[in-house]
């Protein structure tokens, strides 16, 4: 399931999404039992819980007590709540990020913040990122990272790229565990049994396979310790994801390193 985002009338989805928090409370006259940042809040716990195919303007409405048309004095409709949600979750990012370590140390952090973030609210990955949302939040979270990079003296058409890069890179890994955990409850199979049956019925059918495909059983074979905790598929992603960001972050002083000496 895609969502894209700027669905909404253009106007009152940006007004929406760069009000100041609890201006609802600043209106004059009697206090509303209602409010943007309520009906907000409950739309993420809404997805948060049963993902983003539950979410409704009824069922949000459920959540607080109220009817679905209660709702539209304050949300025009599902189109600008999702953006209004999808930012508003940003929020939870941290604005800056402390360079004493260095820029390195630096973009490590932010890129296992975005995996967790990504882990905490796996519906945020259904929202597309090929029509930004344009709130706030998303914003300082590209500016934080950007902050980061513009510390290894880079010019901004490489930095674009780094910046493109390392978002799709932990967006990607991130889908890949968020996907793995929703399998289990969509085809009623968990990973394991799933595995398992399809292994062994594909080791009999073609028992030379390692031989055909030596490349991918010596990669398969060369692993980083497990976490017997974790579904495997879900180790597998870890270990991709430590693994590819340090690559990537190698390839980045690579680039630092080549324009220091041709300087």
């Amino acid at each position: 399931m895609v969502v894209y985002a700027g669905q909404g009338d253009p106007r009152r989805s940006i007004e929406l999404l760069w009000r100041r928090s609890g201006e609802d409370d600043k209106r004059p006259g009697p206090k509303p039992g209602l409010s943007v940042d309520a009906i907000v809040d409950a739309g993420i716990a809404v997805a948060d819980e049963l993902g983003m195919a539950a979410l409704s303007m009824r069922a949000v409405g459920e959540r607080l007590g109220r009817t679905a048309m209660a709702l539209y004095t304050y949300v025009p409709g599902k189109n600008e709540l999702v953006d209004l949600m999808y930012d508003r979750s940003m929020a939870e990012l941290p604005a800056s990020y402390d360079l004493t370590g260095g820029w390195r140390a630096a973009a490590t952090r932010w890129a296992h913040d975005m995996w967790e973030f990504y882990a905490r609210h796996a519906w945020v990955l259904q929202v597309s990122q090929a029509r930004p949302v344009l709130g706030p939040h998303e914003f300082v979270v590209f500016e934080s990272l950007a902050s980061i990079l513009v510390t290894t003296g880079l010019p901004g058409r490489e930095l674009r790229g780094i910046v493109g890069a390392l978002n799709y890179f932990v967006r990607g890994a991130a889908q890949t565990i968020a996907e793995a955990r929703a399998a289990g409850g969509a085809t009623g199979e968990a990973d394991e049994e799933w595995w398992y049956a399809r292994s062994a019925v594909l080791v009999e059918i073609e028992p030379d396979l390692e031989k055909k495909f030596p490349m991918l059983h010596l990669l398969e074979r060369d692993r980083e310790p497990v976490d017997p905790e974790l579904p495997y598929l879900e180790n597998d992603a870890v270990e991709n994801f430590q693994n590819g960001l340090r690559v990537l972050l190698d390839g980045v002083e690579g680039a630092v390193a080549d324009r220091a000496s041709r300087s």
